[in-house]
């Protein structure tokens, strides 16, 4: 038998799947619990939101600290600028992210569950607000849907939490994490959508999945999201995506807070959370940008750095002011070329941020910098003057 595969039915251009057809195609809604967590154990499955954690090990640690009052939030919120993953997943799918929610709640032994969604995606609230309404009422009164603001932080596990409680979407000091002391000081299981989807599909199949979802973006001709067999290698998955427009300088593989890859060295990557870790990679949220050697890579990496400079919940000195220090130090290298004290300042400005923030924000943008900064090394060393600003 095939391995099963989240966007397997209709065309997820059809848009929901209502509950009916999903029944039909799928079966009824297995049962969650304890032999459900040490399958998932076995599976090897790991949260497909960006951190990679086991997922049967997660659900081990919040069922044992649950006391039957656990809460399960599906993350929905997909910050990423570039990620389309989760949201079609939402729009196409919801029966499958409820029902892995449902699993979920069952195998904590939770007494509600948060469908956390970003609040711009509004095909996918109103897809998974329709798919709630077809459930029974018990599900009715253990899901709620809670809008996430369109911010890069929300999406964090701790800010999820944040948000539930009071209503900010502030990432928070850890530890404790969420899953030892989140919701109202209960025992949180914060689970990315795609990765319950997939629980879903493990649930009635007893097998893995085998399957990672990946946003294909930059200089491809059909940028968008494929479903691939895990290990295929990213060349392959850009020539499903249409191929390269242009010649691929470098790849980011795992979106803003990923690491640049050459383009020589990415087209062989297998796209595998497990197999890219053992190589010191991460596939991150799935995002799979290709650079084009037309596109300045010190001027893109500037962009992303004021990009996520701006993106700071200002509730810390090293986000605050040492992720806008790096963001102008970039800047001035990108329109006035190459300085040496810049060089040197990048350098110890993100020895200085790194480790040091409230939150692990400042510490993304800082690999990513420092990735960029190994990646086009030369392209920093020698940048000339580009005077695209006059402030």
């Amino acid at each position: 038998m095939s391995a099963p595969r989240l966007l397997a039915g209709p065309d997820p251009s059809r848009g929901s799947e209502r509950r009916a057809e999903h029944v039909a195609r799928l079966g009824p809604l297995p049962k969650g619990g304890h032999a459900l967590v040490e399958l998932l154990v076995h599976t090897g499955l790991t949260g497909r939101g960006g951190a990679g954690f086991p997922v049967g090990l997660k659900w081990r640690a919040v069922a044992a600290s649950s006391h039957g009052s656990a809460v399960v939030i599906a993350n929905g919120a997909e910050g990423e600028p570039h990620s389309r993953k989760d949201r079609l997943l939402m729009t196409s799918r919801p029966h499958l992210i409820l029902d892995g929610a449902m699993l979920a709640a069952a195998s904590v032994h939770a007494k509600q569950v948060v469908l956390y969604i970003g609040e711009d995606h509004r095909a996918a609230l109103r897809s998974m607000s329709e798919a709630l309404a077809e459930r029974t009422d018990h599900e009715r009164r253990l899901m709620r849907i809670v809008p996430a603001p369109a911010r890069y932080v929300a999406g964090d596990s701790s800010a999820t939490v944040h948000l539930v409680d009071a209503g900010i979407a502030t990432p928070t000091t850890t530890p404790p994490s969420p899953r030892d002391r989140g919701v109202g000081g209960a025992a949180t299981l914060v689970q990315n959508v795609e990765t319950l989807a997939h629980v879903a599909l493990i649930a009635r199949t007893g097998t893995a999945t085998g399957t990672v979802l990946i946003t294909v973006a930059g200089s491809v001709n059909a940028p968008g999201v494929l479903e691939v067999n895990a290990g295929t290698p990213l060349g392959d998955a850009v020539q499903l995506a249409g191929g390269a427009s242009e010649p691929a300088r470098a790849v980011l593989l795992g979106g803003y807070f990923g690491q640049w890859v050459p383009a020589a060295d990415a087209w062989t990557l297998p796209i595998d959370p497990q197999a890219l870790h053992a190589r010191g990679l991460s596939l991150g949220c799935g995002v799979i940008g290709l650079l084009p050697t037309s596109r300045c890579p010190v001027c893109e990496v500037a962009g992303i750095m004021r990009y996520l400079a701006s993106e700071s919940s200002a509730q810390c000195g090293p986000c605050f002011f040492g992720l806008r220090a790096l963001a102008d130090a970039c800047t001035r290298i990108a329109d006035r070329g190459t300085d040496p004290g810049d060089l040197q300042r990048l350098q110890r400005w993100s020895a200085e941020v790194y480790g040091r923030g409230a939150c692990k924000h400042p510490d993304g943008a800082v690999m990513f910098l420092l990735s960029a900064m190994k990646t086009f090394g030369d392209d920093f060393a020698q940048h000339p003057a580009h005077l695209r600003r006059t402030a």
